[in-house]
């Protein structure tokens, strides 16, 4: 049996109550307690958030363990290890020794090890007669035993909370989508609703959505999109029904009723003669912007997708979800035409793209397409540094042309 002491840290290191800490949980641990190392450190690692270890504490108490010649570690049997700073500092992939010792401080404040400091400081330990150690001086790993059901609980939560915040992201995922592609059909379908509103509230919504976010901060955002996902399914519904009635008593009225499309274009004055669709030439629809690919621009603006039927897999796709998207957002057909004309059915595609994620910097998308077709008929257009802004407020992602 080798003999521990609950000692005070040597030289200028002062007492803690994390230390006292530390050594209470040591005391209390119950007799012939066991457990695997590696599992315990797996559950420490899950849980180190709750605990307040870093990743480079972790690595130093990863070192430490490594020291400990047995898999399992076993009460009142060798539980402590005691390299010097230099060993350490090699199995902790040579981390220079201010950081080691700092980050073993870090270990002793959360409470996973226990100094044991012999009388100068030093670690070794003392062999009776018979060659087995009876007193060593060191790093104590008996807390990682003593609280090992402790730790399981922590990454048992730990998890727990994991799996939350993917269900919760995955339902804003399916939400999204499911608005943006029922939004698309009913512009598509000429159906009676004010999807300008819809389409306003869906992008304020998405707009707030957090890069990083907690499930806290999630889950109101799910639950918006979930009501407004309602509103726009009711008035798709609300349509159906008004078709199948009107369908019982004519097929004429019924067919008055769907060659009929409301205008959503916010721009007046500007859409005479030009229908809602404005499909775009075939030719131009082919058409690809110099030196820069799909991927690249769905990087850049990955809020169309959200309005595909089947994703956007081909310039043709782009250019067909932008036709509808651009209805959303005001833009009438007249204005949709000409920029097509200036500068190409993809260049327009992308720059509808690009308004949708803008979102609300962008007051009047007509007014700006207008703005940037006239800058193409005079040669100052470019859809370049449109791309590269909006890539670099996507957290700095750095893509070449070609």
């Amino acid at each position: 049996m080798i003999e521990h002491i609950s000692t005070t840290p040597f030289g200028r290191r002062s007492l803690t109550r994390a230390m006292m800490a530390g050594q209470r949980a040591a005391e209390s641990c119950a007799a012939g307690a066991s457990a695997n190392k590696w599992q315990v450190f797996r559950a420490v690692c899950e849980a180190k958030a709750m605990l307040g270890a870093s990743d480079r504490a972790l690595a130093v108490l990863n070192a430490l363990l490594s020291f400990h010649p047995d898999t399992d570690l076993v009460e009142g049997e060798g539980l402590v290890v005691f390299p010097s700073n230099a060993q350490l500092a090699l199995r902790a992939h040579g981390m220079a020794p201010a950081t080691l010792r700092r980050h073993l401080a870090v270990l002793v404040d959360c409470g996973l090890v226990v100094r044991r400091d012999s009388p100068n400081g030093k670690r070794y330990a003392r062999k009776g007669v018979d060659g087995e150690i009876e007193q060593a001086f060191g790093f104590d790993m008996t807390p990682l035993l003593a609280r090992a059901a402790e730790f399981e609980r922590l990454a048992e939560t730990v998890r727990a909370e994991r799996r939350a915040l993917l269900l919760v992201r995955e339902r804003i995922t399916i939400l999204r989508r499911d608005i943006g592609k029922m939004i698309a059909f009913g512009l598509e379908e000429g159906i009676a609703a004010d999807w300008q509103r819809l389409h306003i509230e869906f992008r304020q919504i998405v707009g707030a959505i957090p890069r990083t976010a907690s499930r806290l901060e999630l889950e109101p955002i799910a639950a918006e999109l979930a009501v407004l996902a309602q509103e726009v399914r009711k008035a798709l519904e609300s349509h159906v029904k008004t078709e199948e009635i009107s369908a019982n008593e004519s097929h004429s009225e019924r067919h008055i009723q769907n060659s009929n499309p409301q205008h959503l274009d916010i721009e007046p004055g500007l859409d005479k003669g030009h229908g809602t669709t404005a499909e775009p030439k075939l030719e131009m629809k082919n058409q690809p912007p110099t030196g820069y690919p799909l991927g690249m621009v769905l990087r850049a603006c990955p809020d169309i997708a959200d309005y595909a039927r089947n994703g956007i897999s081909g310039w043709g796709e782009l250019v067909e979800t932008a036709n509808l998207v651009r209805g959303a957002l005001g833009v009438s057909p007249d204005a949709w035409d000409q920029a097509c004309e200036a500068m190409g059915a993809v260049d327009a595609a992308i720059m509808v793209a690009a308004m949708l994620q803008k979102g609300e910097a962008i007051s009047s998308p007509g007014g700006y397409l207008r703005s940037l077709t006239a800058k193409a008929r005079s040669g100052e257009f470019s859809i370049g540094p449109v791309l590269m802004a909006l890539l670099r407020g996507r957290g700095g992602v750095q893509a070449k042309a070609g």
